[in-house]
């Protein structure tokens, strides 16, 4: 399944409201700063609609944004023209990714590499990354855990009634700790309602996976964080942060 996350794009912003992208900004920042990394040309992969690209640039960050769906990115540099900053955005997938130049920070944020259901294709998206990145350059990611997809996620329904629309999330759970998503939006239309619908899948990968996967990348791991924490993640953590740098030219 390949979406396009173009009726997605629409509502994204709307259905994410609670994510206090100024906080996750801080949180990059405060990060970076605890491995005493410059961050440098940095790269937010699967960047969306800008929000987090754009707190970051606002913070003086050298960055630029890069995401497949086309859709996110013509909301992305519309909010980014609205702030009166000027920002690159590339659409293209991470797993095909080509930069004009190398970067010395990399960050992923939101599960989007839970994005990529085969393990293959996530192994060549952390080996674009490491292509493009200097040597003693930073990664950070986040990952829903498998803990998420088995017992939150799993074949629950969830629905969320917003001023701009009404929308309804359907998790199917699949083999391999895939859970395929369903999402129907509801948008009022004077006394009718438009209905429109999105369908992806997620994987979560245990942290095994992911570690073969990042040190095959020719990263190290620094730190696995629970989300917007400095702490080892729990148990019943839903989204973990990894922070693995660059050792191998």
């Amino acid at each position: 399944m390949s979406a396009q996350y173009t009726v997605f794009s629409e509502f994204y912003d709307s259905l994410t409201s609670n994510v206090h992208y100024s906080d996750r900004a801080n949180y990059i920042e405060q990060l970076l700063k605890r491995y005493n990394h410059n961050p440098g040309i940095t790269l937010d992969l699967a960047c969306g609609t800008g929000s987090l690209t754009i707190e970051l640039k606002k913070r003086g960050f050298d960055i630029y944004g890069a995401d497949a769906s086309s859709d996110m990115l013509m909301v992305a540099q519309q909010k980014a023209y609205d702030e009166e900053l000027s920002i690159l955005f590339l659409c293209q997938k991470m797993q095909r990714l080509d930069l004009f130049g190398t970067i010395d920070t990399c960050i992923c944020t939101l599960d989007s590499l839970n994005h990529i259901i085969n393990k293959e294709e996530l192994q060549t998206a952390f080996d674009k990354v490491s292509l493009f990145m200097n040597k003693g350059g930073i990664f950070v990611f986040d990952v829903n855990t498998v803990y998420k997809h088995k017992y939150v996620l799993a074949d629950n329904v969830f629905v969320y009634d917003k001023s701009l629309v009404f929308c309804v999330w359907q998790n199917t759970p699949l083999k391999d700790n895939i859970t395929r998503i369903d999402l129907d939006f509801f948008e009022r239309s004077g006394s009718m309602y438009r209905r429109s619908s999105e369908s992806f899948c997620e994987r979560a990968y245990t942290q095994q996976e992911l570690e073969h996967i990042i040190k095959k990348s020719g990263f190290e791991i620094l730190d696995i964080f629970g989300e917007m924490t400095f702490e080892t993640p729990k148990e019943d953590s839903q989204r973990n942060v990894y922070v693995v740098k660059k050792t191998e030219v």
